[in-house]
C-alpha cells in the first residue's frame, strides 16, 4: 500500500523539525520520519547557552522537545521509523519506509545530519557531556579559566583551539602525528598563542575524571607517545574531540550529488540539490559551521524552497 504526500522530512533535528514547522504552515501536510534519534546530536548534549530564546541556557533535549511540540501544534505528522530506501530517479520521489512502507513524495527534505566521529575509548562515553565534547563553540563557555585539551590537527581542531584559547587558561592541542595537516595561516596563528601548548605524536589513552552518585567531572588524560610508547598524564578540566564529522548520508549515494566527504551538495544560498525537489538541510549539506540555530533556518529554508516547488509545479 503507496501513501502520497506533499512533502516528506527525512530526520528530526533542528533542521527537520523547523522544515515541519514551516511546511505545515504553507499546508503542506507534511510527514516528519523521526529516524534513529529523535531530535538529533542536541539530544546527547547536556547544557546549550547559545540557542536564542533561552537567557538561563537549557538541555539540548529540552530545546528538541519544544521544537517538536511547536511542529506538532501546526499539524507536521510526526512519525517513528527509519527511511531505508529512496528512488529520487522519477518524480514524484519513492521512499520506503521500514523496508516495508512506501510513500511518494511530491518534494522531500533531507534532515538526516551529521555525526562527530569519537575517539572509541570507554572513558569517552562516560564523560561525554560531563567535559567531553565534540563542539568548542556548543560548550566551551563552560570552561572559562580552566586547562582543557583539543584533539586533532585538521582545521577544524587548530580552529576549536584558537577559539577557547580566548576562553581558557590552558589548551593543549593533541596530535598524533610530527605536523598538523591544517592550512599553513592556521598553523602560524597557533604557534603564536602563547596560552596554547601543541603535544606531538601523542594519542589518548584514557580519560580520568571523578564519580559522585550522577555527577562526573574529567580530571585529567593519560596520552601515549606514538613513537615511544610511553605514557604520560596531563591534568585538564575538559576535552575537545575534533577529528571530523561523518554525515548521514549512506541512503544517498547514487541518489543525489554528494561531496568528497559524503556531505550532500546544494546550490549556494540554498538548499536545492541537483534533484529539482529534493531539498537537504541541516549538518548533513553542512560541514563548516554545525550549529543548532544554523541548521534551524536552512529547514526554514527548505520547507520554503519546496513550498515554491510544489506551487510551480501546479
Amino acid at each position: 500500500m503507496q501513501e502520497q504526500v506533499k512533502c516528506l522530512i527525512i530526520g528530526s533535528g533542528p533542521a527537520g523539525y523547523t522544515a515541519g514547522i514551516y511546511a505545515s504552515r504553507a499546508d503542506l501536510k507534511p510527514v516528519l520520519i523521526e529516524g534513529i534519534m529523535p531530535g538529533g546530536q542536541l539530544t546527547i548534549t547536556t547544557d546549550v547557552e547559545n540557542f536564542p530564546g533561552y537567557p538561563e541556557g537549557i538541555g539540548g533535549t529540552e530545546i528538541m522537545q519544544d521544537i517538536r511540540q511547536q511542529a506538532l501544534r501546526f499539524g507536521t505528522d510526526i512519525r517513528t521509523g527509519m527511511v531505508t530506501k529512496v528512488d529520487f530517479s522519477k518524480h514524484p520521489f519513492l521512499c520506503t519506509i521500514d523496508e516495508e512502507k512506501e510513500i511518494i513524495a511530491e518534494t522531500v527534505i533531507i534532515a538526516t545530519g551529521a555525526t562527530a566521529r569519537w575517539l572509541g575509548l570507554e572513558s569517552e562515553k562516560t564523560y561525554r557531556g560531563f567535559g567531553v565534547s565534540a563542539c568548542a563553540t556548543c560548550d566551551g563557555f563552560f570552561y572559562r579559566g580552566k586547562d582543557v585539551a583539543v584533539i586533532g590537527g585538521g582545521d577544524t581542531a587548530l580552529e576549536e583551539a584558537l577559539y577557547l584559547a580566548k576562553l581558557c587558561n590552558k589548551v593543549y592541542l593533541i596530535h598524533r602525528r610530527d605536523e598538523f595537516r591544517a592550512s599553513k595561516a592556521m598553523q602560524k596563528r597557533v604557534f603564536e598563542t602563547a596560552n596554547l601548548e601543541v603535544l606531538w605524536n601523542k594519542i589518548p589513552a584514557e580519560i580520568l575524571g571523578e564519580k559522585q552518585g550522577f555527577m562526573k567531572k574529567v580530571t585529567g588524560l593519560q596520552l601515549t607517545d606514538t613513537q615511544t610508547k610511553n605514557k604520560s598524564q596531563i591534568a585538564i578540566d575538559g576535552v575537545f574531540v575534533a577529528i571530523g564529522h561523518t554525515p548521514v548520508t549512506d541512503l544517498f549515494v547514487g541518489q543525489i550529488d554528494l561531496d568528497a566527504q559524503g556531505y550532500i551538495q546544494t546550490k549556494p544560498g540554498t538548499t536545492q540539490t541537483n534533484i529539482a525537489g529534493v531539498f537537504a538541510a541541516g549538518d548533513v549539506q553542512d560541514p563548516h559551521f554545525r550549529q543548532a540555530i544554523t541548521a534551524a533556518a536552512s529547514g526554514c529554508k527548505a520547507a520554503i524552497e519546496a513550498e515554491h516547488f510544489i506551487m510551480n509545479q501546479n
